[in-house]
């Protein structure tokens, strides 16, 4: 994928001015708007700003690089402009942006779009060359720069004397784009640069690429995990691995190979290895777990509790036939299925694909909650269960796998097809059916009796703390633990909490754009034009919209957004508005429990928050 076959001279602007990154991203787009190949201009800022609210932009080195996959574009289109006054963004050296580049594909072309994130990280890694298109003086002299550092033959690296070294690299972001590749880049660069044979794996969108194969891991000397989210490791005991984040890697690559080459990365052991690590890095690896495990159940909440509520309709308009039955028969069967899911996968994040089985039984363990007395005595150890039953299953599995005594060679099969998956299978069973299952049973137990005779103002003050903890941190831990709550309330046929859940993350991008329009005086142009993606993000559930906004000024913002917040949670269990998914806004109002209830309530929070924000907020000069 050629740069340059994308970026057009039209399509370059230097020196440049913007307040921030959305007044960044209003210029970029109004030069793509003269390319034939948008059809909607429009559109298109209102899908990258939309984007933009999930972060993963800004890539160090003064580089910025928004894009978005769009239907407002024909075919893959580029921008890039120069600033002359850096705008601040959160870069992972801390760093001013100065230089960005657009990148607008069209919808559906999930490949092209990687590959051009990827073609302009293995440009831009280049401290230096970043720099001298920043100081470039015409647009044809910044594209002439590009071609040439496009068509410039890979010089042959020297070879160091004594025996040849051979590397391996995995390389990963949260959202598998630029900071991935960039990563891969930079590491090898710096192979290169100490004249070092070095294959790198990357784990982007698209999936995994140039993956390492067990002969590769066999002849390795050392192993580079740069990665911000999980991936399988326990193919590499026994190797010596070094691990890192992919901001590292962009940062700092040859101090990871230096830790290599040195000998004093230390020889992974799986679970043994996590004793060597601080607190921060255990609490840091076991949320990345946590988060794996939580993006693959959601899916089966979602749909099965839409499925149900469509039951219920088709109930309420044609009384209980045969398609009503069939779709409250199949949601229920894809909400039984929440646990076993969570475990399994949470399992297989930390123990690899043979964590999978114990950790799927462990969770099927907890949802049944299977004791050795009877059946009929059996509670759910629920959530609770299902997390101590993935964590578990996956440290066994390291446990198995690395500490158990070796078979002769010709045997080894046996250990593997036989012996770890009997014993890993047991082990978790007698964890869960003996300790686990007893006790949080009863806690379920208890807890569930406890949320059921809430009435009054307790109940309204769950809904309002619920509503309120949505708003603080905008898709951080605070918040996901509030919506995990509102999740498996509705997992226990709780729905009015996960409706003062859902109101609670509505109200951010409402009410910071029902501001916009009531204060205009408060806002500046660029953050008034985001008005229509906030009113769409804030109806479909979409919270981090609200997030460039914090950001720039979170004394006011935060505060006015939980307010609002906690207002929507504390009417819609008032009302007795009742959600039965744990994601859609407003596009599940057909099935929802008092839907103009409901609309009240969010429309109240977001008032209160515009409210807050007008009287809080001094007014900014109008240019």
């Amino acid at each position: 994928m050629q740069i340059t076959d994308l970026l057009q001279l039209p399509q370059i602007r230097l020196h440049s001015t913007a307040a921030d990154l959305p007044a960044a991203v209003h210029t970029l787009c109004g030069l793509l708007a003269q390319d034939d190949a948008v059809q909607d201009a429009a559109l298109l800022e209102q899908d990258v700003l939309a984007r933009l609210a999930q972060g993963c932009v800004c890539m160090g080195n003064g580089l910025a690089v928004p894009h978005a996959k769009t239907a407002a574009v024909r075919r893959a289109a580029l921008a890039a402009i120069t600033l002359d006054k850096p705008i601040c963004c959160s870069t992972p050296d801390g760093e001013p942006v100065d230089l960005l580049f657009l990148i607008a594909a069209p919808e559906g072309e999930n490949d092209l779009h990687i590959a051009v994130l990827a073609a302009l990280a293995g440009l831009l890694v280049d401290k230096d060359f970043c720099r001298t298109l920043a100081a470039a003086q015409t647009p044809e002299q910044f594209r002439a720069c590009i071609a040439e550092k496009e068509t410039a033959a890979q010089p042959e690296p020297q070879r160091p004397t004594g025996r040849h070294i051979r590397l391996l690299a995995v390389t990963a972001c949260p959202n598998g784009l630029a900071h991935t590749y960039m990563a891969a880049e930079a590491l090898q660069k710096s192979a290169d640069k100490y004249g070092i044979a070095i294959k790198i794996e990357t784990n982007g969108a698209g999936g995994t690429e140039n993956e390492l194969t067990p002969a590769d891991i066999a002849e390795a000397d050392g192993i580079i995990v740069a990665v911000n989210r999980a991936v399988p490791t326990a193919r590499f005991v026994g190797k010596k691995v070094v691990n890192a984040s992919a901001d590292e890697a962009i940062r700092e690559p040859e101090k990871l190979l230096e830790k290599v080459l040195s000998g004093k990365a230390e020889v992974y052991r799986g679970g043994e290895a996590m004793r060597n690590r601080n607190h921060a890095e255990l609490v840091n690896e076991a949320y990345r777990h946590l988060m794996y495990g939580i993006s693959r159940f959601i899916p089966f909440v979602v749909a099965g509790g839409i499925s149900m509520a469509l039951a219920m309709l088709v109930v309420h308009l044609n009384g209980p036939d045969t398609l009503a039955v069939m779709l409250n028969t199949v949601g229920q069967a894809a909400m039984a299925m929440i646990y076993p899911v969570l475990a399994a996968f949470i399992a297989a994040s930390i123990g690899d694909t043979a964590a999978f089985m114990p950790g799927l039984m462990g969770g099927y363990l907890a949802q049944m909650g299977t004791t050795v007395y009877s059946e009929s005595g059996w509670i759910s150890s629920g959530f609770g269960g299902a997390l101590i039953a993935g964590f578990a299953a996956g440290m066994l599995l390291r446990f198995l796998t690395t500490r158990c005594p070796k078979l002769p060679k010709d045997l080894d099969h046996i250990r593997t097809s036989l012996l770890v998956p009997l014993g890993s299978l047991l082990g978790i069973g007698a964890l869960m059916v003996f300790l686990v299952n007893p006790v949080l049973g009863q806690v379920n137990y208890w807890l569930d009796t406890t949320l059921n005779s809430m009435r009054g103002g307790s109940r309204l003050l769950l809904g309002c703390v619920l509503g309120g903890l949505m708003a603080t941190d905008y898709g951080g831990p605070i918040n996901k633990a509030a919506y995990v709550t509102g999740t498996l309330a509705l997992v226990g046929g709780q729905q009015d909490v996960m409706a003062a859940v859902m109101a609670g993350g509505m109200v951010p991008p409402l009410g910071v754009a029902l501001a916009c329009l009531l204060f205009p005086e408060k806002f500046t142009r660029e953050e008034r034009r985001t008005v229509p993606q906030n009113l769409v993000m804030g109806a479909s559930f979409v919270t981090e919209g609200a997030l460039p906004f914090a950001l720039k000024d979170p004394f006011r913002v935060v505060p006015a957004c939980m307010a609002g917040s906690a207002l929507a949670g504390y009417l819609t269990v008032l009302v007795n508005c009742a959600c039965p998914a744990p994601h859609g806004g407003i596009f599940l109002l057909a099935v929802m429990g008092n839907p103009a209830g409901f609309v009240v309530a969010n429309a109240a929070g977001a008032l209160l928050t515009a409210l807050i924000l007008g009287l809080t907020k001094r007014d900014i000069p109008q240019g």
